[in-house]
C-alpha cells in the first residue's frame, strides 16, 4: 500500500511515516518544509512543495497512481500564534486544505485521514469528553480544525470520498528508535518548555493555575506520539471497515489515553524522570488557553483495535532522549531547513 502524507516532514507526520514503513506501507511525503525538516525525509519518497499546489499534487498521483489513501498532517499548530495571526492560520489550515482536498478528489483518492484536535471540544464538568461532546473551539487554531471537520463531512456527502477525522489529544515523546522527534529547538508546548528549562537552567512558567481542576492547573490527555502513529497504521488497514461508504462516509475518533493529567502532575512526573526539580514560577494564562480535556471514549479500541501502550513516563523519557540528540541530527540552527537543505525529490 502507498499513502500520501501531507506534512510528513513534521513531528507527527514523520513519525506516522516511520510507523508506516515499519508496517510495510510506503509513505509518499509532501511537505513545504515551512516547519518540517528535510532531514526527516532524506531516505523517503519526498516532494517538496505546498499542499495547495495543484500541479504538484497532480504530478504526485501521475507518478504514483497506486496511492490508496491520504493522511493530512500539514497545519500550523501554535495556539498563541494563532491568536496573534488568525488570518495566517485560516489561510494555511483551512484555505489550503480545501485546495488540497479538491485535488485529491479530482485524482480519485477516496480515503482521507485528517489530523484533527481535541482542542475543539467544550469540556464537560469533569473535563472528560467523547466524540459526541459539544464543540466549542477557543482559539483560531482550534477553529481551523473544527472548520475543516465540517468541510470534510460535507465533502464526504457530495463526492466519492470517505473520511476519518482523528482527534488528537496531547502528543508527547519521540520515535522510540530516535529517527525523528520534535524539530524545534525551543518548542512552545508545556513539555518542551520543561525540557528547555532542564537543559538551560531557565525557569519554567506554569501558566494558568486558576482553572476549576483538582489543583488549579490545566488538565490534558498526554498520548505518546508513537502510539498516535500506530493508530494511523490501524486506521489505514481498517479504513474500509470503519467507513464502509454504505450510508457511513465520515467518522470521528478520539486518540488519547483516557487519563487526565494536570500540568502540576506532569511537572512532578517530569522532575521524577529527570531526577531533579526544575526551577518553576506561576504565570498567568496564555491567550487562547483552555482548561483542557481528556477522552473517555473507547471508539478507537472498538473501531481500530487500538489502545495506547506507552506510558507518560516513557513519553517524557523519549522526549528527553530526543532533546539530547536533536542538535546532532538537525543542527543547532533552526534556520537550516529554510537555507536550502532540501533533498532531491524522487
Amino acid at each position: 500500500m502507498k499513502v500520501l502524507i501531507a506534512g510528513g516532514a513534521g513531528f507527527i507526520g514523520s513519525t506516522i511515516a516511520s510507523a508506516c514503513l515499519d508496517a510495510g506501507i510506503t509513505p509518499i511525503v509532501l511537505d513545504n518544509l515551512s516547519t518540517g525538516r528535510a532531514e526527516f525525509v532524506e531516505d523517503r519518497i519526498f516532494y517538496h512543495g505546498d499542499i495547495a499546489d495543484r500541479a504538484l499534487v497532480d504530478r504526485i498521483f501521475a507518478e504514483h497512481p497506486d496511492i490508496e489513501a491520504a493522511v493530512h498532517c500539514a497545519a500550523l499548530i501554535v495556539v498563541p500564534e494563532s491568536v496573534e495571526h488568525p488570518l495566517r492560520y485560516y489561510r494555511e489550515n483551512v484555505g489550503k486544505s480545501v485546495e488540497f482536498l479538491d485535488a485529491l478528489v479530482a485524482n480519485g483518492c477516496g480515503r482521507f485521514l485528517f489530523s484533527s484536535s481535541a482542542a475543539i471540544y467544550q469540556p464537560g464538568e469533569d473535563f472528560a469528553v467523547d466524540e459526541t461532546s459539544p464543540v466549542s473551539a477557543t482559539s483560531p487554531y482550534a477553529q481551523t480544525k473544527a472548520m475543516m471537520e465540517r468541510v470534510l463531512e460535507d465533502a464526504s456527502r457530495a463526492y466519492p470520498l470517505r473520511v476519518i477525522s482523528l482527534r488528537y489529544f496531547n502528543p508527547v515523546g519521540a520515535d522510540p528508535k530516535m529517527r525523528t522527534g520534535l524539530q524545534l529547538a525551543r518548542p512552545s508546548h508545556v513539555l518542551g518548555k520543561m525540557i528547555e528549562a532542564a537543559r538551560t537552567g531557565s525557569t519554567f512558567q506554569l501558566t494558568g493555575v486558576d482553572w476549576p481542576t483538582r489543583d488549579g492547573s490545566g488538565i490534558r490527555d498526554y498520548v505518546h506520539v508513537w502510539d498516535l502513529a500506530q493508530a494511523h497504521v490501524e486506521a489505514l488497514r481498517r479504513f474500509d471497515a470503519v467507513v464502509d461508504g454504505d450510508g457511513r462516509r465520515y467518522e470521528v475518533i478520539n486518540l488519547g489515553t483516557g487519563n487526565g493529567t494536570t500540568v502540576r502532575e506532569l511537572l512532578d512526573a517530569f522532575n521524577a524522570v529527570l531526577g531533579r526539580p526544575i526551577p518553576t514560577v506561576v504565570a498567568p494564562r496564555r491567550p487562547g488557553d483552555s482548561a483542557g480535556t481528556y477522552t473517555r471514549s473507547d471508539r478507537a479500541r472498538r473501531l481500530l483495535g487500538w489502545e495506547p501502550t506507552l506510558s507518560l513516563q516513557e513519553g517524557i523519557q523519549h522526549s528527553l532522549q530526543w532533546a539530547e540528540l536533536r542538535d546532532s541530527v538537525l543542527g543547532p540552527d533552526d534556520e537550516l531547513a529554510a537555507a536550502g537543505r532540501v533533498p532531491r525529490p524522487r
